[in-house]
């Protein structure tokens, strides 16, 4: 009897370490306190010191278990160039698929350009831009006109895949 319980308690334990508790196979929202300590006060982009809009930001957790953090920031009271440029932030741990783009282990700054010729919100394109200002990904955002509410920012996620919405504009994040 004892042999037996042994040997499944062994069997259990092997299955345990082959497959974590903590591996996850989607993109999960984190709110509590693991969104209070992750979310910085301010964001640095190309040497302005930018606060972030903490009620206007989320935590995601990526399949792999890496965090991201995405948020607006408060441009007020700097630059029309920074204004123009910037909307938000995203922090992220671990390598990222932004919009089919691959983007490493990084803080970048991001924000949305109208296309020529666009409609408002329509048509944008998202950008991506490094903490020095280059850009780094820039991409078709897609419309959502079925939102009848929009937020400033929110994150929805869908198994493999979660999209920053940004208003009614969308990008994929993998």
């Amino acid at each position: 009897m004892k042999t037996c319980i042994v040997v499944v308690a062994s069997i259990f334990l092997s299955l345990m370490a082959a497959n974590p508790a903590s591996a996850q196979s989607a993109f999960k929202v984190e709110k509590g306190e693991a969104f209070n300590k992750i979310v910085p006060k301010d964001f640095v982009l190309e040497e302005n010191a930018i606060p972030t809009e903490k009620r206007n930001s989320v935590l995601v957790v990526t399949p792999s278990g890496g965090r991201v953090v995405a948020g607006l920031v408060d441009t007020s009271g700097y630059t029309s160039q920074v204004q123009e440029k910037y909307l938000g932030m995203l922090i992220n741990e671990a390598d990222l698929n932004v919009c089919g783009h691959q983007v490493g282990i990084g803080s970048y700054g991001f924000g949305l350009v109208k296309a020529s010729g666009a409609t408002q919100g329509k048509a944008s394109d998202f950008v991506l831009y490094n903490q020095a200002g280059k850009q780094v990904v820039k991409c078709a955002a897609k419309w959502d006109a079925k939102i009848k509410s929009p937020r400033p920012l929110r994150v929805v996620v869908s198994g493999e895949t979660a999209r920053i919405y940004i208003g009614r504009t969308w990008v994929e994040l993998k």
